[in-house]
């Protein structure tokens, strides 16, 4: 990362949001500590940021609100954490709730459940292309190109994946209050020529339905599946995630199972999420 002041990027993961499509799963689980391949959201967005070097309280901070008990909990002394009393402050009041701990410094942004995976590339480096280069005063966005490049809510041709990197006047000109950065930053910044898309070619969702979490899963367990050690599978598992401490004793399919869950004899689960032994999300794709 050969640019001036780049020692000094702080990184804020958002995780304050209440998840309303991933409902009812939600209601369980704030969407950041939902787990993809068994592996909650925020864990995965921290090791990412691990592995560019920003690891510590001093250097990383995460944002919580709804279910902010839980997010404080399993973040624990792993990052500064900035709970926001009420209704989340949204991505833009988030970061701005964190002004004074961001304190002069550029921060890179990174949205908790955002599911990055580049074969070629560990969490970290694989989006280290944001970082090359920059010049410490334009916005940068990492963006995946476009099914319809021209399609409302685009940048550049590109999809949003999860991750930006503002200049510390950015930050500091946000105005206090519930806002977003694509409107308080991003589109500011495109109007004026100092917004630049970084491009990632690689697999992204941002699982917030049913169906891209549901993806998510299958992609990060492969074609194997993946079982964890801790569960008991009598039954049938095909192409599935199931979690630590899961019983499974009838059959799933292209499914996920959650910690602690269980799949009754004689029941039969394709394309669906599983909480418990009673809460069954359907997720496949309409």
């Amino acid at each position: 990362m050969a640019a001036a002041g780049l020692g000094d990027v702080c990184a804020v993961v958002l995780a304050a949001g209440e998840g309303t499509r991933l409902r009812p799963l939600t209601e369980r689980l704030p969407k950041a500590l939902c787990p993809v391949g068994n592996i909650p959201l925020l864990d995965r967005a921290l090791d990412r940021l691990a592995g560019l070097g920003l690891v510590g309280p001093e250097r990383v901070a995460v944002n919580a609100c709804y279910l902010a008990d839980q997010v404080v909990a399993h973040v624990g002394d792993r990052a500064h954490l900035s709970v926001e009393p009420g209704d989340p402050l949204g991505t833009a009041g988030g970061v701005a709730n964190l002004r004074d701990w961001i304190a002069g410094r550029p921060v890179l942004v990174g949205n908790a459940d955002a599911y990055l995976a580049d074969p070629a590339a560990t969490p970290g480096p694989d989006i280290a292309a944001l970082l090359d280069g920059w010049d410490g005063h334009e916005v940068r966005l990492l963006g995946q190109p476009a099914a319809d490049p021209t399609a409302l809510g685009t940048f550049d041709g590109h999809v949003f994946t999860g991750f930006s990197l503002l200049p510390w006047r950015r930050v500091r000109d946000l105005p206090s209050g519930f806002g977003d950065l694509v409107r308080a930053v991003w589109r500011p910044a495109e109007a004026e020529g100092a917004l630049t898309v970084v491009p990632f070619h690689r697999t992204f969702y941002d699982t917030g339905t049913p169906a891209d979490y549901l993806a998510a899963n299958l992609h990060a367990a492969g074609a194997a599946g993946l079982v964890d050690p801790t569960a008991t599978v009598t039954g049938r598992c095909r192409e599935s995630v199931v979690g630590a401490g899961a019983e499974v004793h009838g059959e799933v399919e292209r499914s996920v199972v959650w910690p602690g869950g269980t799949v009754h004899a004689g029941e039969r689960l394709r394309e669906v999420v599983r909480a418990g032994d009673d809460l069954t999300v359907p997720a496949a794709r309409p």
